[in-house]
């Protein structure tokens, strides 16, 4: 068994060892060593990061009892010793969020009968799914309260080996799910949890929590939250937006999000404006092309780079005011060409049809009522070529 130096003391981030095993399996080559300070994934935390020898630690995962540290290469069969740094960053951020999980998951239990089901500390935020359908934005502001109370008052952090009989005797936040000898993570008076995790000496290490908001998961609640350096990041972040806003609204702080507002709507109200002129002008240019179609009865046009949307639109008004015509409007685009195929009320005609025959041209796909298709597909051909496909198929 590999002892494990990270129960011993979560803030050791150098050590040395011996090797034991040098290994390979389906996730890579790996090293199992006499005493190690990396800690393998395991009860929602992830596993530490570092070097082994200069190798650099990309996994680490206990595996049939043993704990293995996969590197980015194959240590030589020869090496017997090697010297382990962590990533003494990312130790104390895991040690931060998994202690300020607990706290949480102390006070939604004992003040508002809300158990924790599951914890994930992911790389940019924590969540924990808690089992209610909801939570209010007062109960949110009261839990928050509190949680940083207990981490103001610095209440110590400890952990203990004993047998689940022994850990029977506190009061442990759920069952214990193993046999044996258990480590219990203990803030007195807060939190009794069995917990394979490593966690700050006290609570006043994890500095400040702050719940990111709540989302439907299921019949439960995901509560995203961020402790510890996480909250500072998240506040630099935040602050930059805010800053930069400043750049473009000068306006006070408080009278941002009013600001903001109006400008949302006079766009929305800009873009309503700017769609009925852009239907006016799509009428003018229907009836252009009818009168200069001079009673063809195919009308047939082709553009360069006009959206499948406008060629629609203008489709509809092309067809209203010549209910005896068929009609083709191609696009040519960089590297493909988009089509409507359509014929007024007066024509009896599946225009599918017409499509399916001339769509292996441009290997394209499209479909639509009998009297209006639309599709696309590559640019094999000019564009003119393929209306005059269209339109001897027409004929």
């Amino acid at each position: 068994m590999t002892r494990k130096l990270f129960y011993e003391d979560p803030y050791k981030v150098e050590f040395d060892s011996k090797i034991l095993t040098i290994d390979e399996d389906k996730r890579g080559p790996y090293v199992v060593l006499e005493e190690t300070a990396f800690y393998p994934t395991g009860g929602g935390q992830p596993f530490d990061k570092g070097t082994l020898n200069g190798f650099e630690v990309i996994d680490v995962e206990e595996v049939d009892g043993e704990v293995r540290h996969y590197t980015n290469g194959i240590m030589s069969a020869d090496t017997q010793e090697v010297h382990g740094i962590l990533d003494e960053e990312r130790r104390i951020d895991h040690m931060q969020q998994h202690c300020g999980q607990h706290i949480i998951s102390a006070i939604f239990d004992d003040q508002f009968d809300i158990p924790t089901t599951s914890f994930h500390l992911g790389k940019d935020t924590v969540t924990i799914d808690l089992d209610t359908e909801g939570l209010s934005d007062d109960l949110l502001q009261q839990a928050e309260a509190q949680v940083n109370d207990i981490i103001h008052k610095n209440y110590p952090v400890e952990t203990k080996w004993m047998s689940a009989e022994e850990a029977k005797e506190y009061s442990l936040r759920k069952p214990l799910a193993v046999e044996g000898d258990v480590r219990l993570v203990i803030i007195p008076e807060i939190d009794y949890n069995g917990c394979g995790g490593t966690h700050p000496r006290s609570t006043g290490e994890v500095m400040a929590a702050k719940f990111l908001g709540w989302t439907k998961s299921k019949k439960q609640v995901r509560l995203e939250f961020v402790c510890g350096y996480r909250l500072l990041s998240q506040f630099e972040e935040k602050h930059q937006v805010l800053t930069d806003l400043k750049q473009l609204i000068p306006r006070p702080e408080d009278q941002m999000v009013e600001e903001i507002d109006q400008l949302i709507k006079a766009s929305k109200e800009k873009d309503k404006k700017i769609t009925e002129l852009e239907e006016q002008l799509l009428q003018y240019e229907a009836r252009d092309i009818v009168a200069e179609s001079h009673g063809d009865k195919v009308i047939q046009r082709v553009f360069e780079d006009r959206s499948i949307k406008t060629l629609q639109s203008l489709g509809k008004v092309i067809i209203e005011e010549a209910p005896d015509a068929y009609l083709i409007l191609v696009s040519e685009q960089e590297d493909q060409l988009q089509f409507v195929l359509s014929h007024g009320e007066e024509i009896d005609q599946n225009m599918n049809e017409v499509a399916k025959q001339t769509m292996p041209l441009i290997e394209g796909k499209g479909g639509g009522k009998p009297n209006f298709v639309q599709g696309g597909g590559k640019k094999l051909i000019d564009g003119t070529d393929f209306a005059n496909r269209v339109r001897e198929q027409l004929s």
